[in-house]
């Protein structure tokens, strides 16, 4: 059984920044990317970033390019999202989620592509 809990998430004011963790339990060796996503009121699900948990490269939503950094501590199961210069748009409730496959080009920003989601943490940038 698989467990991604979330935790890090808060209030935050224009050009702040705030880290957010997710540390997973269960069976996760087998997982091969982890990452982040984010849903505002009355907007999708939109993919922020991703890792590959082996090798440790990084994928980014262009809007989080050069603003967020993804990273991950192999040895705790946990991987982190480093936000700064943060906007009024990064306003969403965050998820970690997870799956076997690498975060390949064409697919690590797809959500139905991850099985495994945390419960979320709540971003609010003012």
């Amino acid at each position: 059984h698989v467990q991604l809990v979330e935790s890090g998430g808060g209030s935050v004011q224009t050009g702040g920044s705030l880290r957010l963790s997710c540390t997973a339990s269960g069976t996760t060796g087998s997982f091969g990317c982890m990452g982040w996503f984010r849903q505002a009121p009355g907007k999708e699900r939109e993919a922020v970033a991703a890792i590959d948990v082996s090798t440790g490269a990084t994928r980014y939503a262009e809007s989080v390019k050069g603003r967020f950094t993804i990273s991950r501590d192999h040895a705790k199961n946990t991987v982190y999202l480093q936000m700064n210069s943060l906007k009024p748009d990064d306003t969403a409730v965050y998820y970690c989620a997870a799956r076997l496959e690498k975060p390949y080009r064409d697919s690590w920003d797809r959500s139905q592509d991850y099985p495994f989601w945390g419960q979320g943490t709540q971003v609010t940038v003012s």
